[in-house]
């Protein structure tokens, strides 16, 4: 929970939801919530598990999680 008046403790979530909307929510029609909830659940298990990012040396979060933690 961010604390009250300090908008960069949100940053991080802020950041991840203007990345799903741009990657599956703009463009797209949702006609039920179990299609849309099941395609935030899926989204969400491939940026954590597949999607690679620069800043974490080209590994998925998980795989440099898993890498770091050894």
């Amino acid at each position: 929970m961010s604390r009250k008046g300090n908008c960069l403790d949100n940053s991080p979530m802020e950041n991840f939801f203007g990345i799903l909307k741009q990657e599956i929510y703009y463009g797209n029609k949702f006609y039920s919530y179990e299609y849309l909830k099941q395609t935030i659940e899926d989204f969400i298990k491939y940026y954590n598990e597949e999607r690679i990012k620069e800043k974490l040396g080209y590994l998925s979060p998980v795989e440099y999680r898993e890498k770091n933690v050894a």
